[in-house]
């Protein structure tokens, strides 16, 4: 067992279920996408480049997607809160995952890094 894999496993439930789901649905998006644990949190990385991560919001403790380059993104589903650059896709707990929206956002992430606009070094 890897720190990583620790990380999952010791969330509750729902939680865990909800981290598991993510991680398997973010990983499918594309070959060159790897996850790592940073800072204390699973990292998802485009060919070594941070790109999302999952976590779990301090006031209202529900799951969410952070978006490291959240600031080109303009869906009024993502909030930013006090950060400058990330923004955050909030989860419901009691609530099926938005399986769509994910991976719309998932892939407008990607392609940030894809076309250039990011630059991968």
């Amino acid at each position: 067992m890897t720190k990583l894999d620790d990380f999952y496993l010791n969330q509750e439930e729902p939680v865990k279920g909800i981290f598991l789901a993510l991680k398997e649905i973010i990983l499918k998006q594309d070959q060159n996408i790897t996850n790592v644990l940073k800072y204390g949190m699973p990292f998802f990385c485009y060919k070594g480049k941070m790109f999302c991560y999952l976590w779990i919001h301090k006031k209202n403790k529900q799951p969410y997607i952070g978006i490291v380059e959240g600031k080109h993104f303009e869906e009024s589903f993502l909030i930013q809160e006090n950060r400058s650059r990330m923004k955050i896709m909030m989860l419901n707990n009691n609530e099926d995952l938005p399986l769509e929206q994910i991976e719309r956002v998932i892939e407008k992430a990607i392609n940030l890094y894809k076309t250039g606009i990011i630059k991968i070094t």
